[in-house]
């Protein structure tokens, strides 16, 4: 947009038009540049500790979330055409690999240039994973210390909905993933407070932080409170969804529930207005929505404690 304006003002004037635009694409691609450089310095990386390698990994994923960050238009589209049948990539898999096949069935919704951009920066995280597991076999645990900025994944719709005057948490009656009924009224009276994480299953920074929700659900269960996720794909009850669902929350040795709706149904329609995942809310014994969502994953240090703070205040509705 600066851009543009920037041109907008030049445009009477041939000559400096010529020589900005000439400098924009000579720092354009000097910025690209410089940008593949630190990748590529940081994939050659060889730490002697597992400080420098949780360094080195907190480092790399920053860059990756930059990567997705960076054309994030072109990526929501690509999220969008993810097959939801298409298992989450975990079993040594790499993430890369699922961008490259998700956008390959996807091409004709792309530009040459579009593809040329989202297959470069999919090959660029499918270095960084092939990085990231090496680290990790041979500094366990390093991955534990994620970085300040919170990864995260454009939703389906790529539109933010508008949260500012919601109170309550929008009304359903669903199941379980195991075909129990559960009804949000009971659910939350239920609870002293109700963490509720939306993801879906092939979502990398959703999978990454399930440990991190069963450590905060066991947490929980003493105060009385527990988490309940809601997975995308398994709205209106999609049988392989919920399987495969089921499948990724076993792998990661979660226990806390999880449910479906109706997407037709009031808390569909809100699951449909998320703009990001995974998106976490607290809410009180009430039904009431506590502060704002806690968008991206948890597992950083910075949205842990927002998270708690947030935990915290419904903790303290419940007592008045």
């Amino acid at each position: 947009m600066k851009t543009k304006k920037i041109m907008a003002v030049l445009i009477s004037f041939l000559l400096i038009l010529s020589l900005a635009a000439c400098g924009m694409s000579k720092d354009s691609k000097k910025n690209e540049g410089n940008k593949d450089a630190k990748i590529a310095s940081l994939l050659t990386a060889d730490p002697k500790t597992k400080d420098e390698a949780s360094e080195l990994h907190q480092k790399l994923m920053a860059q990756e979330t930059a990567i997705l960050s960076e054309n994030n238009a072109l990526w929501e589209k690509v999220f969008m055409s993810a097959d939801k049948g298409m298992a989450m990539i975990e079993d040594g898999g790499n993430y890369g690999d699922f961008l490259l096949k998700t956008i390959e069935g996807a091409k004709d919704q792309f530009t040459a240039d579009e593809l040329k951009i989202l297959k470069d920066g999919a090959e660029q995280i499918q270095e960084i994973e092939g990085k990231l597991t090496v680290l990790e076999q041979k500094f366990p645990g390093c991955g534990k210390k994620p970085s300040e900025g919170d990864m995260s994944v454009p939703a389906e719709n790529g539109k933010p909905k508008e949260n500012s005057d919601l109170m309550k948490f929008p009304s359903f009656e669903g199941k379980d993933l195991d075909g129990k009924e559960v009804k949000s009224n009971t659910l939350f009276a239920g609870n002293t407070v109700t963490v509720v994480n939306f993801w879906f299953t092939t979502c990398s920074p959703c999978v990454g932080e399930i440990p991190e929700l069963e450590a905060l659900n066991k947490k929980l269960s003493e105060k009385g409170g527990e988490v309940v996720g809601i997975n995308s794909f398994t709205l209106d009850g999609d049988k392989t969804a919920i399987s495969e669902a089921k499948d990724v929350l076993m792998k990661k040795g979660a226990t806390y529930k999880n449910i479906w709706f109706d997407s037709k149904s009031e808390a569909g329609k809100f699951t449909s207005g998320l703009y990001s995942y995974p998106t976490t809310y607290v809410v009180d014994k009430n039904g009431n929505i506590v502060g704002d969502p806690i968008v991206g994953s948890i597992t950083g240090k910075k949205q842990m404690e927002k998270l708690n703070k947030l935990i915290d205040q419904a903790l303290a509705s419940s007592k008045i």
